[in-house]
C-alpha cells in the first residue's frame, strides 16, 4: 500500500504540472541551478538542526515532538546515522538477540528495522529530508570512555556467526577511530577483501536500503567524517547505486572527509568524480571560524564550477562551553555565511557540538524562511567585492546584482555597498536573527555606493529589493 500511495503521490503533481521527468528522482539537483536541490522540479532550500544525528532510535513521544517543533520552525532537512550505540539506554541493534546474549547476524531485530520505517514516514509526512549516513567509525571503537566495540554484534566474543581468527578482529580497538586499525573498514574486495565480515555488511546494506527506497526524501552519506581508505568509500559508493538502479529508484550520494582543511587532498576524491558523487558534504569547515570559513567554501565552489553540484554542511558545529571551544555565536555564524556562501543545506549539530534544536537554532531557522520569502537563495551568488571600509568578518553580501541583496552582520558595524546598479528606489527589510523576528523596514537610494549598519549588535540581515 505504501508504494502505491507514493506512486500515486507523484501521479498527483505531474497532474498539477511538476516539472519531474519520468525515471527521475523526485529529490535531485535543481536543473536550473545545480548547486540546489529540489523536488518535484521545484527548488528547495534544506535547513534544520536535531538534538540527536540519530533520531530514528528515539522513543516515540520524543521523537515526535523533536519533529514537529522543526516543521514548525522551518526547518526541513534532519542527519542520521544508522548508529547503534548504547549511549542514552533506548538504542537497539539490528541484529536479533539470541536467549544465550549473543547476536545472529542473519536475522534481524525487527524493533530497529521499525524504527528506521518510523522515521522516514514521519518524516515524509512533514515534508522533512533525511541524510542518512550509513556507516560510523565511532560505534567500532573502546576509544576514550567507550566500550562500544566490547558490546557490539560485529565483535566475534557476541555472535554465533565468526570467530575472531576467521574475521580477523582483534579483541580491544582502544585507539581514536581516525587511527584507522579497525578491519571493520578495510573488507571490500579491493582492500583486504573479507569475505566473513563483508557478506554481513551487505546484507546489512541490502536490508537498510528495502526500507529506504520506498521513501523519496533520503540522500545518502557513506560514512561519519571518515579518513580512511578511498576504496572503501567508493565500494559503498557504487554498491548502493547499483542496488538502486536494478530497484528502479535513482539516488544521490556522497561521502564526508574529516579534514577540516577542504583544500586537502582527501576532498578531491568526491570532488573529482561527480560521476559517483552526486553532492558534497563540507561539515567539517564548520571547525573553521570568520573569514577563513568562508573563503574555503567559495574555494570549493570554485573548484566545482565546471560540475556544479549540491553543497551541503549537514553538521554545523558551535556551542559554548564544548570541547572544541566554539560557541553559541559560531554555531550562528558558520550556518549564516554558509547561507549566503550557496549551501544547499545547512543543519545544526546535536548538543553539545552544535545548537541541536534550542531556541537559538529555533529564531535562526524562522530568519532564514522569512529571508527566503523575499529573496530566495539560489537567485543570489556571493558578491564580498561589492562591500567597502569592512573589516574581516564584520559583514558577508549575496547579491542578484541590480535585483536583490542580502546583507549579514555577525556583531553590528558598519560597511559600504556598491548599490550603483540597482533601482533608485530601494527598501531593506531587516531581520533580527537572535529572535526569528523581522525588524524595521528601511528606504534606501540605489544607483550609487552607501552606507549601511544594522538597527543594533546581534546578528542581524538585510534583504535590498526594489520598491
Amino acid at each position: 500500500m505504501r508504494r502505491f500511495a507514493l506512486l500515486l503521490s507523484v501521479i498527483l503533481s505531474l497532474v498539477v504540472g511538476d516539472m519531474t521527468s519520468a525515471g527521475e528522482a523526485p529529490l535531485r539537483p535543481w536543473q536550473k541551478n545545480p548547486w540546489y536541490w529540489s523536488y518535484h522540479g521545484k527548488p528547495l532550500l534544506l535547513i534544520g538542526g536535531s538534538d540527536d544525528d540519530n533520531l530514528f532510535q528515539w522513543p516515540e513521544k520524543e521523537f515526535i515532538g523533536q519533529l514537529d517543533r522543526l516543521a514548525a520552525a522551518g526547518g526541513n532537512v534532519i542527519r542520521n546515522t544508522m548508529s547503534d550505540r548504547k549511549d542514552k539506554g533506548f538504542e537497539v541493534y539490528p541484529f536479533k538477540q539470541l536467549d544465550d546474549g549473543k547476536y545472529d547476524l542473519n536475522d534481524w531485530n525487527d524493533k530497529y528495522w521499525a524504527r528506521v520505517e518510523r522515521l522516514l514516514r514521519e518524516t515524509h509526512a512533514r515534508g522533512i529530508f533525511v541524510q542518512i549516513e550509513i556507516w560510523d567509525r565511532f560505534d567500532y571503537t573502546d576509544s576514550g570512555k567507550s566500550n562500544r566495540w566490547q558490546i557490539h554484534p560485529y565483535n566475534p566474543r557476541n555472535n554465533v556467526n565468526y570467530t575472531y581468527k576467521e574475521s580477523g578482529f582483534a579483541r580491544r580497538y582502544p585507539d581514536h577511530p581516525g587511527a584507522n586499525k579497525q578491519p571493520f573498514f578495510f573488507t571490500t574486495p579491493q582492500q583486504r577483501n573479507n569475505e566473513t565480515v563483508l557478506r554481513f555488511q551487505q546484507r546489512f546494506v541490502d536490508k537498510l536500503l528495502s526500507v529506504t527506497l520506498q521513501f523519496d526524501n533520503v540522500l545518502y552519506c557513506i560514512d561519519n567524517e571518515t579518513n580512511g581508505d578511498e576504496k572503501w568509500s567508493r565500494y559503498w559508493a557504487e554498491y548502493i547505486k547499483q542496488k538502486a538502479s536494478s530497484h528502479g529508484t535513482p539516488i544521490y550520494v556522497t561521502e564526508m572527509w574529516d579534514d577540516w582543511n577542504l583544500k586537502a587532498r582527501r576532498h578531491k576524491r568526491t570532488f573529482d568524480h561527480p560521476e559517483l558523487y552526486d553532492f558534497v558534504d563540507v561539515s567539517q569547515n564548520n571547525h573553521n571560524k570568520g573569514q577563513q570559513h568562508w573563503d574555503n567554501f567559495l574555494y570549493v565552489r570554485q573548484y566545482l564550477s565546471r560540475h556544479p553540484r549540491p553543497m551541503n554542511t549537514t553538521k554545523t558545529y558551535g556551542a559554548t562551553g564544548n570541547k572544541f571551544g566554539h560557541t553559541d555565536q559560531d554555531a550562528i555564524e558558520r550556518f549564516w555565511r554558509h547561507l549566503l556562501a550557496g549551501a544547499a543545506s545547512a543543519r545544526f549539530h546535536r548538543p553539545d557540538s552544535g545548537l541541536g534544536l534550542n531556541d537559538k537554532a529555533v529564531a535562526c531557522l524562522r530568519a532564514a524562511r522569512m529571508l527566503e520569502a523575499i529573496v530566495p537563495l539560489w537567485d543570489v551568488l556571493p558578491a564580498n567585492e561589492l562591500l567597502s571600509d569592512r573589516a574581516a568578518n564584520e559583514a558577508f553580501l549575496a547579491a542578484d546584482k541590480g535585483k536583490a541583496y542580502i546583507l549579514y552582520f555577525p556583531t553590528g558595524g558598519e560597511v559600504g555597498i556598491d548599490l550603483s546598479g540597482a533601482p533608485k528606489s530601494l527598501v531593506g527589510q531587516w531581520i533580527n536573527i537572535d529572535t526569528g523576528e523581522a525588524g524595521d523596514r528601511q528606504q534606501l537610494h540605489g544607483g550609487k555606493k552607501i552606507k549601511l549598519s544594522p538597527p543594533g549588535k546581534g546578528n542581524w540581515v538585510v534583504a535590498i529589493v526594489a520598491r
